[in-house]
C-alpha cells in the first residue's frame, strides 16, 4: 500500500529575498530550488496557496502565479480536492551530486506545589494539547502490524519507516536534502549530544558553547571546564570571531541553537551562518545544531536549518519530538555527515539506549497520516495566544522601562530588566510568591550580560496569565 505523503499544512522554510527580486519570482525560486535540490520530491504535497501566502507574508495571488509558472515548467501539478503536488523527480540527480561530493566516505528540580506558577523553560510544551485518542489509534495500529521479524530488527539507526517519515519531514519543513539512511533515531537531543561527544571528542577537544546558553550543558558534556570556550551571542547569534579568538584556533565541537537561541531568542542571521560554516571548515570544528523549537514560529515561516546550507559537511542536526508532542515520548533524531554515521550508529547500538519499536511505528503512522502537522498547527495557535496574552498583560502593567526579545518564536521570551535591577533578588521575591521564573544569570557561564527574566509561557493556563503579569510587574516596581 502506498504510504501517504506529508500533509499540506506543513510549511516550507523561507529563503532571503534577493535585491530587486519581485515577490512572485521570490516565491517561485524558493519552491523551485527545493525541488531541484531534492528536498521536495515526487509525490510531496505543497502547502496551500492560502497557507503559504499567510506564512510568507505575500498575497495569495502572487503564490498562485508562482505555482502556475511551476506547473507550466513541469515541476508541480494541481488536482481539484488534492492540492498541489510535486511531479518532477529530481531526487536521484541531487543524491548523485551529494554522493560525488562525499566520494570515498563510509555511510552508515523538585516539583512545585499545585498553587505555584512555573514559567521555567524546562516546562516547554503543554501535554494537555496532545490528542491521546488519536495517539491510541496509531499505537493500536502499530500493535496490530508488529511481527516477530520486526521485533528482531537490530538496525542501529532505528526503525526504517520512521526514518523515512522524518526524512520527508525535514526535507519539506527544514530545507535539508537527506534520505532515511542519513538519520539516526535517538531518545532526544541530550542523547544526540552524548553520541556526538563520545564519537568526536578527544583529550584536547575544545567545546565552543553559546554564553548565555543551555543550563548545565557543560556538566552534561563531562569535560574539564578549561576545555569549554564561552562564546558570546549578539543580535545575529553565535559570535564567530570571538570563538576564534578565545579558542586559539583549536579543533573542537560548537554547540549552537540557530533557529531560536536559548535563552536570548535570537535567530542567527544568514551572514552569520555562512561565517560559522566557513570557520568550522577552516578550524576543523564540528557543529551541533539544536533545532529544538523550529516548528513554532509565529510571525513568518522560519529560515531553513543551518544543515540545509552546509556545503562543508560539518553540521550534525539534532531535533526531538519530545519538545513538540510530549516529554515522555523519548524519540528524537540526528542527521550527521556521512563520515560520522557509521560510528554514531554503532555507538547508539552499543550504548543500549534504544527506542521502543512500537512507539517508533506509531510515530511513523502519526506523521504520515498528517496528524503531526495538525497537532503542530493547533498547538502553535494556542502558544501564540498565550504569548500574546502574557505580552499584552506585561506591557499594560509594567511602568519601569523594560524591553522584550525572542518573542517571535519558541516557548519563551526574554524580559530585559533595567540595567541596575537586582535580578537575583527579583527572582527570589517571585519565588516567594509562588511564581517560579529563571533569571538570565542562570544561563551564563562567564559572559557579563544585563539582568533579565526568561519567561516560558507555553504550558501556562490562559486564565492565570493576567495574575502572573501582575505579580511580575509589582515585583519589578517594588525593586525599582
Amino acid at each position: 500500500m502506498r504510504r501517504r505523503h506529508l500533509s499540506q499544512s506543513l510549511e516550507l522554510p523561507l529563503a532571503d529575498r534577493r535585491e530587486k527580486e519581485t515577490r512572485q519570482a521570490w516565491v517561485y525560486r524558493c519552491v523551485r530550488e527545493r525541488i531541484v535540490a531534492g528536498e521536495l520530491r515526487r509525490g510531496d504535497r505543497l502547502p496551500s496557496t492560502r497557507t503559504l501566502a499567510e506564512r510568507w507574508g505575500v498575497s495569495r495571488g502572487i503564490v498562485t502565479l508562482a505555482f502556475e509558472q511551476l506547473t507550466l515548467e513541469g515541476y508541480v501539478a494541481s488536482r481539484v480536492g488534492a492540492g498541489t503536488e510535486v511531479v518532477a523527480d529530481l531526487a536521484a540527480a541531487a543524491t548523485s551530486s551529494r554522493a560525488m561530493q562525499d566520494a570515498g566516505t563510509p555511510v552508515v528540580p523538585l516539583p512545585e506545589n499545585a498553587a505555584s506558577i512555573a514559567l521555567k523553560t524546562g516546562r516547554s510544551v503543554d501535554a494537555a494539547l496532545f490528542s491521546l485518542s488519536t495517539w491510541r489509534k496509531h499505537m493500536n495500529r502499530a500493535l496490530r502490524a508488529v511481527t516477530p521479524e520486526l521485533l528482531a530488527d537490530t538496525d542501529p539507526r532505528g526503525y526504517l519507516p520512521l526514518r523515512e517519515s522524518i526524512a520527508r519531514y525535514v526535507r519539506m519543513t527544514r530545507g535539508i536534502a537527506c534520505d532515511a539512511a542519513e538519520i539516526v533515531v535517538t531518545t532526544g537531543i541530550r542523547h544526540a549530544i552524548d553520541l556526538v561527544t563520545d564519537v568526536l571528542a578527544g583529550d584536547n577537544t575544545a567545546f565552543y558553547l553559546e554564553d548565555p546558553g543551555y543550563k548545565n550543558l557543560a556538566s552534561l558534556l563531562k569535560v574539564p571546564p578549561q576545555r569549554c570556550v564561552s562564546v558570546p551571542v549578539d543580535d545575529e547569534g553565535f559570535v564567530v570571531t570571538a570563538a576564534d579568538r578565545a579558542g586559539a584556533a583549536r579543533p573542537g565541537i560548537a554547540y549552537v541553537t540557530p533557529a531560536h537561541q536559548a535563552p536570548l531568542g535570537t535567530t542567527m542571521s544568514i551572514n552569520r551562518r555562512v561565517q560559522l560554516l566557513e570557520w568550522a571548515s577552516a578550524r576543523d570544528v564540528w557543529i551541533v545544531e539544536d533545532d529544538y523549537d523550529s516548528e513554532f514560529s509565529y510571525g513568518s515561516a522560519p529560515l531553513p536549518a543551518l544543515k540545509a546550507i552546509d556545503t562543508h559537511a560539518r553540521v550534525i542536526h539534532c531535533s526531538s519530538f519530545n519538545k513538540s508532542l510530549f516529554p515522555s515520548l523519548r524519540i528524537g533524531y540526528l542527521l550527521a555527515p556521512p563520515a560520522l554515521l557509521t560510528r554514531i550508529a554503532g555507538l547508539r547500538s552499543a550504548s543500549g539506549r534504544a527506542n521502543s519499536l512500537v512507539e517508533q511505528m506509531a510515530l511513523a503512522s502519526y506523521i504520515d497520516a498528517g496528524d503531526f502537522a495538525r497537532h503542530l498547527r493547533a498547538s502553535r495557535s494556542v502558544y501564540l495566544r498565550r504569548r500574546n496574552l502574557l505580552l499584552d498583560a506585561l506591557r499594560a502593567r509594567i511602568t519601569t522601562p523594560c524591553r522584550i526579545t525572542g518573542e517571535h518564536a519558541g516557548f519563551h521570551f526574554l524580559l530585559w530588566l533595567p540595567p541596575r535591577a537586582d535580578e537575583a533578588a527579583l527572582v527570589a521575591t517571585l519565588h516567594g510568591q509562588g511564581v517560579f521564573v529563571e533569571g538570565l544569570a542562570e544561563f551564563t557561564r562567564s559572559q557579563v550580560i544585563g539582568p533579565g527574566l526568561v519567561l516560558g509561557y507555553a504550558a501556562l493556563d490562559d486564565a492565570r496569565l493576567p495574575e502572573i503579569a501582575s505579580r511580575i510587574a509589582d515585583a519589578i516596581a517594588a525593586a525599582a
